[in-house]
């Protein structure tokens, strides 16, 4: 889960922009959304479940927020899918006692990202219980040079302001050519010496959905973040929620089908297939998507298209 951008203005807003105030009394509009996507450690798909608007909220006073939001979509999700074993891989945003007494709540475990700005009284404890000779650690270099450590600590306190909620700490460095790269987190998960590698690879999942989803609604043609009507309401999440809809057959296709992987092998990028496809569907017919696929992998005659002469 992570919250991303789709609109922006100094000039067009709605009841539902959230706003910035700014020092030279102008007034900045915006929307933002609230992603869950499901991702796996080695699968460079990632697939959609439904976006949290985050909105100016009927009855508000205050601006809605990636948090707020957050409360929104994990009570959701439980509904949608009460028999799942859902575990949510977050940002260090969501590193506070009310989120994870929520998720406690509702029997959803966590992975979530900690930094030592933001979690001080959380990394004392870990530096105390380390001097203290109550961690694990373990350290070993792989065929591919890379010297990888994990150190953790089980059923700490998460802080000050919630010394009663236990959480378990990971942490987690890299060492190659020279230089060090830090990684910690938090989890419901009782870490061992045999699943912390695991947990590791799902704590840096994360990344998928900012890489394989935000990147790609933004500079891969979907054009998540341009501007093409912003209503007088709720246009602008509504054609959000459609770029995700749409982002979500296309995982599903790049997934588990044989011709869209097949079509996907003829370019380069995403992008040239999508312009293909645009200029099919203003030149033809489609009666298919397997019609669709078949002229893009073997040529217009593979497909037997028909020419649009409307």
């Amino acid at each position: 889960m992570d919250g991303t951008g789709q609109f922006a203005s100094s000039s067009i807003g709605c009841p539902q922009c959230c706003q910035r105030h700014h020092r030279n009394g102008e007034v900045g509009y915006y929307h933002q959304l609230l992603a869950a996507v499901l991702v796996h450690p080695d699968q460079k798909q990632v697939l959609p479940l439904f976006p949290e608007a985050i909105t100016h909220q009927d009855g508000d006073s205050k601006n809605d927020c990636e948090l707020n939001a957050s409360k929104r979509l994990v009570k959701q999700l439980r509904e949608a899918f009460p028999g799942w074993p859902i575990r949510v891989v977050e940002d260090s945003l969501f590193a506070n006692g009310p989120h994870i007494k929520l998720l406690n709540e509702l029997n959803i475990g966590y992975i979530i990202s900690v930094k030592p700005e933001g979690q001080e009284s959380l990394f004392a404890e870990v530096k105390d219980r380390f001097f203290k000779q109550e961690t694990e650690e373990f350290e070993v270099v792989g065929d591919d040079k890379i010297t990888r450590g994990y150190r953790w600590i089980n059923a700490i306190p998460l802080n000050k302001s919630h010394p009663d909620l236990r959480v378990n700490f990971l942490d987690y460095w890299e060492i190659r050519e020279g230089k060090e790269f830090n990684f910690s987190w938090i989890t419901d998960l009782q870490l061992t010496r045999e699943n912390v590698e695991s947990v590791t690879k799902g704590g840096r999942s994360r990344w998928h959905i900012e890489n394989q989803t935000f990147n790609t609604l933004k500079n891969q043609d979907y054009e998540f973040e341009h501007n093409f009507g912003h209503g007088k309401r709720y246009l602008a999440t509504v054609l959000a929620m459609l770029m995700m809809l749409a982002f979500l057959i296309d995982q599903v296709q790049e997934y588990g089908c044989v011709f869209f992987q097949a079509a996907r092998q003829r370019f380069h990028s995403r992008t040239s297939l999508w312009i293909k496809m645009k200029g099919l569907f203003t030149e033809f017919f489609i009666e298919s998507w397997e019609a669709l696929w078949r002229a893009i992998i073997n040529g217009h005659g593979g497909g037997f298209l028909q020419p649009n002469t409307s």
